[in-house]
């Protein structure tokens, strides 16, 4: 009997074999653009890949590097988590998502990193590569540097913060790399990646993570969108002692791109005894890389088909409204959160569903502007943050006259163009010249007319309101990033 066991688990492979064989032939891959890979986070082990090795622009999971080569040099001693940082004009400058502080406000490494990870601040993105490495070309070097060493080789960084440009480019195989080495070489700043919420002042910010509360075991990592790049998403989970990545790029929702996240780290998990039948595809830093260059899903990420603009958080409001955003047909027709082997065992509830609940009930993180106080000094801070808070407020009202949705994060900008608006006491001219600022220095290079900003900075819902500022973009060179 023992003798026929090979035999028996031979035919059972080629069994299994043909049957994916024919699905393939049944159920050829979309066409659409989309890359996915599910790896084991201790042994790299890659469990699946698909279009892995495709060259992405990579959006906001940009600021996994970001946090990397900054807790680096924190451990390294060059700075700690309590040195104090100054929000730059350029810092300040750049597009929503951010912060909006003003430009000489002072933050610890510690809240900027916070604010970066979990709100995906742009402005705090820029504030830790000015404070780290000198400037935002320099820490891009800096970056640059570090993805060799990892063996990123399909990687490439311009800017720290993923907003759009030609020569920010990735792949799902170099962010499994990147989120493995995260894991390995911090982690005891590990926590910075699975923070559920922050609150500054008065306004609590959820993590844009939607697994992060929802998907049993969830602990990391950063999501990501631009128009040409489409949702983007690294994420893991643990279970049972067994830690999984899975990477998502060019989902066409927040949503289905935690669903098909969930969907990936499920099977994972569901593998266990089984992986004797599937061919092993080595490890992620084997996967050989695709001389390609990369997909731009500006038009279907971007076009005039979206009943709204699209942005990074475009479905924060599912989980109140009870609503999944069509996230079946997002998936390729709605499935259990389970592997084919889920007549094994008991399915999990579906994934949209999952991902439309209510995150666990969690107590927001307090982030904060000055050096870093504790007990009645902190409580100060926090209620000094609250009261600036209200201040823009009746700029942002006027400024929406001037259909500049955005404005209420915005008035950083306003001391600098003061100086040219002397003939305009009002400060409608002046956010409209800054909101110029990030579209017109993203796209500089390859989409200097106003359609193609707004089709190309799909990163912030504020977008489509600035062709109106389309001559102005010429006298703000000074912010490019």
């Amino acid at each position: 009997m023992h003798a026929f066991r090979p035999l028996l688990r031979k035919s059972l492979f080629n069994l299994f074999a043909a049957i994916l064989g024919c699905g393939a032939l049944l159920v050829p891959h979309s066409a659409s653009a989309e890359a996915l890979l599910l790896i084991e986070a201790d042994s790299g082990k890659v469990l699946q890949a698909d279009n892995a090795t495709i060259p992405w622009y990579p959006a906001s999971v940009t600021k996994i590097m970001t946090a990397y080569v900054t807790l680096k040099a924190v451990k390294d001693g060059r700075l700690t988590l309590d040195t104090l940082l100054t929000v730059s004009p350029t810092a300040a400058s750049q597009s929503p998502s951010k912060m909006g502080f003003r430009p000489g406000t002072q933050v610890t490494v510690d809240n900027a990193l916070k604010m970066m990870m979990v709100k995906s601040a742009n402005d705090m993105a820029v504030v830790l590569a000015e404070g780290v490495g000198g400037s935002i070309d320099g820490f891009s070097a800096m970056m640059n540097d570090t993805a060799q060493k990892l063996g990123m080789t399909q990687t490439s960084y311009v800017n720290p913060n993923g907003l759009p440009a030609d020569g920010q480019i990735t792949s799902a195989r170099d962010l499994g790399i990147l989120a493995r080495s995260f894991l390995r070489d911090l982690p005891e700043y590990e926590y910075f990646v699975h923070i559920p919420a922050i609150r500054f002042g008065k306004r609590v910010t959820g993590n844009f993570n939607k697994l992060i509360g929802r998907y049993p075991g969830a602990d990391g990592f950063k999501t990501g969108f631009i128009c040409a790049s489409g949702y983007n998403l690294v994420a893991s989970a643990t279970r049972n002692g067994r830690r999984l990545i899975a990477v998502v790029l060019g989902a066409n929702s927040g949503t289905a791109r935690a669903v098909k996240a969930a969907q990936l780290l499920e099977r994972g998990f569901s593998q266990d005894g089984l992986t004797w039948l599937r061919p092993s595809l080595g490890t992620v830093d084997r996967l050989v890389p695709v001389d390609a260059s990369p997909p731009n899903l500006r038009d279907e990420m971007c076009g005039g088909h979206r009943k709204r603009p699209a942005s990074d958080d475009d479905d924060a409001l599912i989980a109140a409204n009870g609503g999944t955003s069509g996230s079946a047909s997002a998936t390729g027709g709605e499935a259990q959160v389970t592997f084919f082997t889920a007549g094994l065992q008991p399915p999990l509830m579906k994934a949209s569903e999952l991902m439309a609940s209510a995150p666990a009930a969690a107590e927001p993180v307090l982030v904060y502007t000055g050096p870093t106080r504790t007990g009645p000094a902190l409580i100060a801070a926090v209620a000094a943050d609250a009261d600036q808070q209200a201040t823009p407020k009746p700029h942002g009202k006027k400024s929406r006259v001037a259909k500049k949705p955005d404005a209420a994060d915005k008035p950083a900008d306003k001391p600098k163009d003061a100086k040219t608006a002397a003939a305009k006491p009002d400060a409608k001219p002046a956010d409209g010249k800054s909101a110029a600022k990030p579209a017109g220095t993203k796209h500089a290079a390859a989409k200097p007319d106003a359609a193609a900003k707004t089709a190309a900075s799909g990163d912030q819902a504020a977008k489509p309101a600035k062709p109106k500022a389309a001559t102005k973009p010429p006298a703000k060179p000074a912010n490019n990033s």
